[in-house]
């Protein structure tokens, strides 16, 4: 039997969760600053205390809407900061997983490459990456199966953000680490920035040819 204080936290997670699927784009967009606000740096456990044990409940249903709009930016950066909460709780394993089984990776990936998106959501994208390629090898793998070394190389030579080229460089640097099945790949990409037309971009790629020599 649960306790009366079980069955009201329950209820409100139910309530919390029918607001979400009810609301239009204006008051989603309020809902995940208030998420955002509320829950940046928790733990896995802390988000599951907060959500009654059903945190993965609105994780399924951000990652649901960032697959249907993300093409289209809609409240693309909050969204994708929702996700990173979860993709950076501590403990928070099996958010990733979630996140992975719905194509995560490949959706951030095509983010880098649609021109009609901000750089501040591509960035955000980037740092998403960041956060699957630091949970291992095997994550390392996925993204750079699905073309990402490809993705991030073309974003680090065409972007207009120094913030962003930093972070995409930071990410390549990160898949030629402890990666040795994909090393070369990653080595040939950074060459291929080489020839662009942005000096920081090569600058960049230079450096981290350097230290992977």
């Amino acid at each position: 039997m649960t306790s009366v204080k079980e069955q009201e936290a329950i209820r409100k997670l139910m309530i919390f969760l029918q607001e979400w699927d009810s609301a239009h784009k204006v008051a989603r967009s309020h809902i995940l600053d208030n998420f955002i606000k509320s829950n940046d740096g928790k733990t896995e456990p802390e988000l599951e205390l907060e959500f009654s044990q059903g945190a993965s409940l609105f994780l399924a249903r951000l990652t649901a809407w960032l697959r249907m709009t993300y093409t289209y930016s809609t409240c693309l950066n909050r969204l994708l900061k929702s996700v990173g909460i979860f993709l950076s709780a501590a403990s928070g394993c099996r958010y990733l997983t979630e996140f992975l089984e719905i194509g995560g990776v490949s959706i951030l990936l095509e983010i880098l490459g649609l021109n009609h998106l901000k750089e501040e959501d591509k960035r955000a994208s980037v740092k998403l990456l960041q956060l699957i390629a630091d949970a291992g090898r095997k994550y390392k793998e996925l993204i750079c199966e699905s073309y990402g070394v490809r993705s991030l190389a073309e974003f680090l030579a065409t972007s207009k953000s120094a913030d962003a080229q930093e972070d995409a460089q930071v990410l390549l640097d990160s898949l030629g680490r402890g990666n040795p099945k994909y090393q070369n790949q990653v080595y040939k990409g950074l060459i291929a920035v080489l020839p662009c037309a942005s000096p920081r971009a090569q600058q960049l790629a230079l450096q981290t040819l350097r230290v992977m020599q």
